[in-house]
């Protein structure tokens, strides 16, 4: 399925006033990326220097290229690595689409284990949920744990059995929950759960309160409890095990499958959602034969990157960009996301229709609202990076001649202060370009 850019993106989400202009303006129509004229690498140079040379700024690595031929057409320290930080997600993305396919689904089951025990068995699906499905989540079904209980005991009282123990099988991911370069507030502060291959709802505390992402010690602990509460429920009488190892050919007693993953690379790249990240990265690890542990995922997603042609300049210890030891350098950080924009690869355009739009959607939709920046509005698709003396910015934007481009800004060293609302300006300047 082809990528084809306008200078509007249609339906549009609900935008606050400040974007009234953008919404109401001409629609230019739809432009074929490859037929309209690249911009004079001069030109663009001369808007984007004037404003990186503003006074009081972090330094920035910067890069933008021609999104089809791939041709650089602004560069400083464009090959010098970066902390990257959650834009390192398009690298995990790119790699779990091109290792998975985007149909892929992750199963969570339960099989007869023994001594009168099941085993509830993670495959590493971190949406699995014990909540009600909505139909206004915005969101395909997550797997359900209510549904995968109701099966379950569907097949016990067949079996005439009425009480079992829940085990849990977790042995699917290696390695420590916490990767190399994570700092010791990210669980306490919620911004994801142990890395586990069981966990229900990200292993928040209370998932019906957005406002409170406190996450649960021991994630798979809580999923096999509150398996149990819903199995006893649903008339077989459970109480919570122990972790074990499910038994080699057991009969499978209920299963239930995660969304696509290219529905997932749209959710995690939108909401910038660590844990899916975490969980894609050790899904290519699985599927590329290693270990699934944060240093496997780590080779595993440089090895894909590698085999698609954009593995130079990236350098990563996680999957989500929380790591200060990531390292990516703009021009890789382009390249990937050219290669996913690609109409030669519709089966990486997930990575793309799940960029953040400018002012609208996920993590960019409180910015380009002020007249700096507001060019960008609609019409920029990018992720956002943010860690402690670090903004990042990458994707695509359309120009005024209706050429796709590919960008990536890198600010900070971690050690002061940095704008994002620089980085916007930035990507404006380039989406605002009739530099033909």
């Amino acid at each position: 399925m082809k990528f084809t850019p306008s200078r509007r993106l249609s339906p549009q989400p609900p935008a606050v006033a400040a974007h009234d202009a953008v919404r109401t303006a001409a629609v230019l129509p739809a432009a074929d990326p490859a037929a309209a004229r690249i911009p004079d690498a001069s030109v663009l140079a001369g808007r984007l220097s004037a404003l990186l040379a503003e006074p009081g700024g972090a330094k920035t690595n910067a890069v933008v290229i021609d999104a089809v031929t791939r041709r650089p057409l602004f560069q400083q320290r464009a090959d010098e690595p970066a902390t990257p930080a959650s834009t390192t997600k398009l690298a995990t993305s790119v790699a779990a689409l091109a290792a998975l396919g985007p149909e892929h689904r992750i199963t969570t089951r339960v099989v007869r284990g023994t001594g009168g025990g099941i085993v509830l068995v993670g495959g590493g699906d971190p949406t699995l949920t014990a909540r009600p499905a909505r139909p206004d989540a915005g969101h395909p079904p997550y797997a359900s744990l209510a549904g995968l209980a109701a099966q379950t005991a569907a097949a016990l009282k067949g079996a005439g059995v009425r009480k079992a123990r829940v085990d849990y099988d977790v042995s699917a991911y290696q390695g420590p929950p916490t990767a190399y370069g994570w700092k010791d507030n990210y669980l306490p502060d919620g911004e994801l759960a142990p890395v586990s291959a069981l966990t229900v709802d990200e292993g928040r505390v209370s998932p019906d309160d957005s406002g409170h992402d406190t996450r649960v010690a021991d994630p798979p602990a809580a999923a096999a409890a509150q398996f149990a509460a819903l199995l006893t429920r649903a008339g077989v009488a459970a109480e919570a095990g122990r972790v074990t190892r499910a038994p080699q050919g057991a009969a499978v007693l209920g299963q239930v499958r995660s969304p696509t993953v290219a529905a997932l690379v749209e959710h995690l790249m939108t909401d910038s959602d660590n844990d899916v990240a975490e969980a894609m990265a050790r899904q290519v690890a699985i599927r590329t034969g290693r270990p699934a542990s944060f240093a496997g995922a780590a080779q595993a997603v440089g090895s894909v990157l590698a085999g698609l042609g954009v593995a130079d300049g990236v350098t990563v210890n996680d999957g989500s960009g929380l790591s200060t030891r990531n390292a990516i350098a703009p021009i890789a950080l382009a390249r990937i996301v050219a290669l996913a924009a690609s109409p030669d690869r519709p089966g990486l355009r997930a990575a793309i229709t799940g960029l953040p739009v400018a002012g609208f959607t996920g993590t960019l939709k409180s910015r380009y609202d002020v007249p700096q920046s507001r060019a960008g509005a609609g019409v920029v698709r990018a992720k956002t990076g943010t860690l402690a003396g670090v903004s990042t910015l990458a994707g695509l934007a359309v120009d005024a001649d209706g050429r796709m481009l590919a960008f990536a800004f890198m600010a900070g060293d971690g050690k002061g202060a940095v704008d994002p609302g620089r980085l916007d300006r930035l990507a404006a300047a380039v989406a605002s370009c009739g530099c033909g």
